[in-house]
């Protein structure tokens, strides 16, 4: 008998979930479809799915290779409101109807590897999934006017653009700027290490 594979563990993830948690008990609703971007490992909606038994879960990733850790995360702490992993790239366009609608979408730690272009399309279609109560929570490191806000961040920031010119920290208000395009207000949270999490809503 084969044994099923062990899944993969990101440490960031391990220590930005706390922080999560308790943003999410602040603002995720109380019921309907929650819907996480570029899920990863996959390792932390088990536990969004423990914490708020009201949602219905749905882990997605553009990369096929971890849709197998994250079916293993869930089978390590099965929820009856957590759905089986679906491959999504959410930077391109036209994803949002087969989502909607959504009563939360949460994304972590995702705009700062992708480019501005791709950003720019995973809000909108993520705001068009949206219920008209819904909340769209984006969790990472963002630039404030411009500027990083560590030596840590900047060094990260740098090695980023390094490696591919088109990624890097997206600045908070253009962030906001491509949210109030589509019809959503934002509220911001101070996380651990310079990070945010940013609320949006429909005003």
């Amino acid at each position: 008998m084969t044994q099923a594979p062990a899944p993969r563990c990101a440490p960031a993830a391990e220590r930005n979930l706390a922080p999560i948690m308790a943003s999410l008990g602040r603002h995720a609703p109380a019921s309907g479809r929650a819907l996480e971007i570029a899920s990863g490992t996959g390792q932390q909606i088990p536990r969004f799915a423990a914490a708020h038994p009201g949602l219905i879960w749905q882990a997605t990733d553009r990369d096929p290779a971890n849709l197998e850790t994250m079916r293993a995360w869930a089978a390590l702490a099965p929820a009856p409101n957590l759905l089986p992993p679906l491959l999504l790239d959410a930077a391109q366009p036209g994803w949002a109807t087969a989502f909607a609608p959504c009563a939360l979408v949460l994304m972590v730690n995702l705009l700062h590897l992708i480019s501005d272009l791709e950003a720019a399309v995973v809000l909108q279609e993520a705001a068009l999934a949206l219920a008209p109560q819904g909340r769209l929570m984006v969790y990472g490191p963002f630039l404030r006017a411009g500027r990083t806000t560590s030596p840590g961040d900047a060094e990260f920031h740098a090695a980023l653009r390094a490696a591919d010119p088109t990624t890097g920290y997206k600045d908070i208000a253009w962030v906001q700027a491509q949210l109030a395009a589509q019809g959503l207000d934002t509220r911001t949270e101070d996380m651990p290490a310079n990070n945010l999490m940013l609320v949006a809503f429909r005003t």
